[in-house]
């Protein structure tokens, strides 16, 4: 593609304001279109979703070109609707500058403050757009008034360039330009633009979209008063969208932020694009590179999510705008919820606010969505693409959780030849700050390998609260301290470690329940400001009384409430107010709860009996791990305390001796010979807790292509504290292969593969073949065929083994996995891979392991007793010729019993 000067422009109003219609008029006036479409008409360019064209609204943002003079411009159009507001703020990470529509008829609303907001938050440029001017009762002056009032008195008219006054108001807008002005020079072009650029200046037009006046004032002073960035020359690239398009292909929406992509461009180890697209409407062209501050989709990339930062870009923060509402999914009857889960996550990939969570102890779906719209738009997107029609139960309030101290956290997890320590210290944090992580600890006393390995266990998952199990947010947590074992520590254990010291830092702590809270506009007659009052004290509302005015015989209150007691309130105001009346809220974000004694002993939350977000920990001592409670870690951990070392205070570090040596009583008065033991089946169970939360319902039939026999045990949760195992029932034993990784690691097969690839894997098989004669257990073999384009799981016999290929875009390891985790705890099965992760893994689905050593020395092992069981049985069925001769035949020819020998 030719590079021109280019920007990337987004357009955004509350919703019926008209920013589709202004979209239409500048890119019918720009000459991108022939025709401008209209809303109602249904034919509007990017509307390009049915239920868009239906309903009048835009639910997802698009993508469209048009050209002002020598400079390109990309316009994303976003929804307007606030319940859609999240799909709006992704966009927001990819914008050189905006538009900010607002409806002339109505002024700012509860909406555009939210978004001017967000608009400052992301430190985007904003031009705005007064619409609808046309219409009755339009006040221009009284507009103007009220957005400086509203935005601040950079806000200036540049429909009157002209007058004195206008250069005037540019020119207090920076100190420098206003000694100029004063001394009789005008600001220039490159000064207002350069105002503009660092949001010390928004431009305002006022006009109407559908009439085509004051578009043509807006696309000029676009073209007059943006300026290009500029981009670093290493490649990095922002996700802000996924999508799939009408086949089904999945589509990663970016914007360039350096250097260039170009097809066929490797973007991480397993990933490269195959195809890029220049989107405009429903149409796109493709390109074989594209340069620095574009906008495209491309193809073939298969884990990239919105916020994610490629090359030299940075991850973008979690939204600030998030659905508060927890719905219930109600499906069709003898509609399995487990089928349908797996088609949901593809939505919940497009749409990460959906926050689609399984309830494996109720077997049931929950969504968090914003609100009615919403839901509307999800039930039509899975009767569309699923062919299921669902409903929604009624919403609940997402609550959150925080802390009011500071704490330190302690993890251990040590059984039997395992080793990780970790200290976390937790301090509250700003509300709205979300979860900050931070390491500060000494290389000396933890690698820093492993303390990168930490901070990821950290970002990876929403950690749960002690008061209702809610998410826990606006905290900061901090590494300290931690410890790894030379020989014994891997990747998993500091996994657990970490879950269990934010966990055992929580209980320690004091906890606030945080629910969500509206910003709200209310409009009423003056006559019915008593009514109002009341029911805002009632719902636990705050008024802003220097913000209470009068405009019309109408009384504008202004304030804050929750949203768990403004739920259906706008319905109370039309009919108390007759139609008159008006409520405007948009999301302000979390504070403490009004009533958290409530909310905790409805919900019935019991952290001690969690057993999924264990607080307490393991220590190992006698050859066997056990567990320390939450409020004991302090006296067996093997590290300082950081709190303890600041305070000045001793510490004794208890350290784990052998038998006999450093015996302490613990609370209740027992000795440590009388602790309670963990044995490796617990170990495996926390393990298997660790690597597969969210494991697959068992009673869901294995989609890997193996039908097994036998029936699943449903195993009721008890504490994690298990004093008696009885053995597993074995029904049948399996043996997977992981077979690539089994010939590179076999010096034999290795030496061959550099030959001809086919005859090692030839000879693998024959040599599994005997071993399986030998073993008699189901023997799988799997090979990749991941990068086979339109490849389907391959499965045949060979001999007296199973061989697998596994389909496009999976490999062998996530194959063996999948096996693991659905069949780990019905049968016996082993795995046998070199592949360190993938052994953590699988030990941790309750299977047993063998590496390519280990499984190179059983084979040979068999095959020597196997040759040793013939050459024993040889010799003792050894058969002479003359031991089937009688005696009187034997003496005839043989002399005194031996036989005659020639000369």
């Amino acid at each position: 593609m030719k590079d021109t000067k280019h920007i990337c422009m987004g357009i955004l109003a509350h919703v019926d304001a008209g920013k589709t219609t202004l979209s239409e008029a500048m890119l019918y006036l720009s000459g991108a279109i022939r025709k401008a479409g209209r809303v109602d008409n249904k034919d509007a360019f990017l509307d390009t979703y049915a239920l868009e064209r239906e309903r009048g609204i835009t639910i997802f943002s698009k993508q469209a070109a048009f050209s002002i003079g020598d400079l390109s411009v990309t316009l994303l159009d976003t929804p307007g609707h606030v319940d859609f507001s999240a799909e709006m703020e992704r966009t927001l990470q990819v914008l050189d500058y905006a538009v900010l529509v607002i409806n002339g008829a109505d002024g700012v609303q509860g909406h555009t403050r939210t978004l001017w907001r967000l608009l400052a938050r992301y430190q985007i440029p904003v031009f705005l757009f007064i619409n609808k001017m046309d219409q009755n009762g339009t006040d221009r002056v009284g507009l103007l008034a009220g957005l400086k009032k509203e935005f601040g008195e950079s806000c200036v008219d540049f429909s009157g360039e002209e007058e004195e006054t206008f250069w005037e108001e540019v020119a207090v807008c920076s100190d420098k330009l206003l000694e100029r002005y004063l001394e009789g020079e005008m600001p220039n072009r490159e000064a207002i633009a350069e105002l503009v650029k660092h949001r010390r200046l928004f431009p305002c037009f006022f006009g109407s979209a559908l009439k085509l006046y004051g578009v043509k004032e807006l696309l000029q002073g676009i073209f007059d008063y943006t300026e290009i960035p500029e981009y670093p020359a290493e490649f990095g690239a922002k996700v802000f969208k996924i999508a799939r398009d009408a086949q089904g292909n999945r589509l990663t929406y970016l914007k360039v932020t350096g250097g260039k992509l170009r097809v066929k461009m490797q973007l991480s180890q397993q990933e490269k694009v195959n195809q890029i697209r220049i989107y405009s409407g429903e149409k796109y062209e493709t390109a074989d590179e594209i340069s620095a501050g574009r906008v495209c989709a491309v193809t073939g990339l298969s884990e990239t999510f919105p916020g994610e930062g490629i090359g030299i870009e940075g991850a973008s923060g979690m939204p600030v705008l998030e659905p508060v509402l927890t719905y219930r999914l109600l499906l069709p009857e003898g509609m399995d919820a487990a089928v349908l889960l797996p088609k949901l996550r593809q939505l919940e990939e497009e749409e990460p606010e959906l926050h689609i969570i399984w309830r494996e102890e109720t077997k049931e779906i929950q969504i968090q969505l914003m609100g009615e719209v919403q839901i509307e738009i999800l039930k039509s997107l899975i009767r569309e693409r699923f062919g299921v029609d669902v409903d929604f139960g009624q919403g609940n309030i997402v609550y959150k959780e925080t802390i009011a101290d500071t704490v330190e956290g302690v993890g251990h997890f040590e059984p039997l030849r395992h080793y990780a320590e970790v200290h976390l210290l937790m301090e509250p944090g700003e509300p709205g700050s979300g979860m900050v992580f931070a390491a500060d600890c000494s290389e000396d006393v933890l690698d820093r390998n492993w303390q990168r390995l930490i901070l990821t266990h950290l970002e990876e998952r929403e950690f749960a609260g002690i008061l209702t199990g809610s998410p826990i947010t606006d905290m900061k947590i901090t590494l300290v301290a931690g410890r790894a074992h030379q020989k014994h520590t891997e990747g998993g254990d500091f996994r657990q470690a970490t879950y269990r010291a934010v966990r055992q830092g929580l209980m320690r702590a004091e906890c606030i329940l945080l629910e969500p809270f509206y910003d709200f506009t209310l409009e009423i007659p003056e006559t019915m400001v008593g009514r109002a009052m009341t029911d805002l004290e009632r719902m636990y509302g705050k008024l802003s009384y220097e913000e209470s005015e009068v405009q019309n015989g109408m009384r504008i209150l202004k304030g804050t409430a929750p949203v768990a007691c403004m739920q259906n309130y706008q319905s109370e105001v039309t009919a108390y107010t007759k139609g008159l009346g008006k409520l405007f809220c948009s999301l302000r974000g979390y504070g403490p709860c009004h009533n958290p004694e409530e909310v905790v002993e409805k919900i019935g939350y019991d952290p001690e009996r969690d057993f999924d977000n264990p607080s307490g920990s393991v220590f190992c001592a006698h050859g066997a791990g056990f567990v320390v409670p939450w409020d004991e870690v302090k006296n067996y951990m093997h590290l300082e305390s950081c709190l303890s070392k600041a305070a000045g205070e001793d510490y004794a570090p208890v350290k784990t001796l052998p038998e006999g040596e450093n015996r302490r009583e613990n609370r209740k008065g027992q000795t440590e010979d009388d602790e309670i033991w963990m044995g490796t089946e617990e170990i495996d169970r926390i393990l298997n807790q660790t690597y597969n939360a969210n494991k697959k319902d068992k009673s869901v039939p294995s989609k890997n292509g193996w039908k097994l026999t036998g029936r699943s045990r449903s195993v009721e949760r008890t504490a994690p504290v298990v004093r008696n195992y009885q053995p597993k029932k074995q029904e049948e034993e399996y043996l997977l292969v992981d077979g690539y990784n089994i010939v590179f690691a076999w010096e034999e097969l290795k030496a061959l593969a550099a030959v001809n690839i086919d005859g090692a894997r030839g000879r693998l098989l024959d040599i599994l073949s005997n071993y399986q004669g030998i073993r008699g257990c189901q023997l799988i073999v799997v090979f990749d065929a991941y990068r086979v384009a339109g490849h389907q799981t391959e499965i045949f016999d060979y001999h007296n083994i199973h061989v697998v290929y596994t389909k496009e875009a999976e490999t062998a390891d996530q194959y063996i996995e999948k096996f693991a985790h659905e069949n780990g705890h019905k049968y016996r099965v082993t795995v046998a891979t070199s592949d360190g992760l993938e052994q953590i893994i699988i030990r941790g689905a309750g299977c047993y392991l063998m590496s390519a050593r280990e499984l190179f020395e059983e084979v040979f092992r068999k095959n020597e007793l196997l040759q040793e069981t013939y050459q024993s049985n040889r010799k003792e069925e050894k058969n002479y010729l003359l031991d089937g001769v009688d005696k009187e035949a034997l003496r005839e020819i043989t002399r005194d019993g031996q036989p005659e020998r020639n000369g």
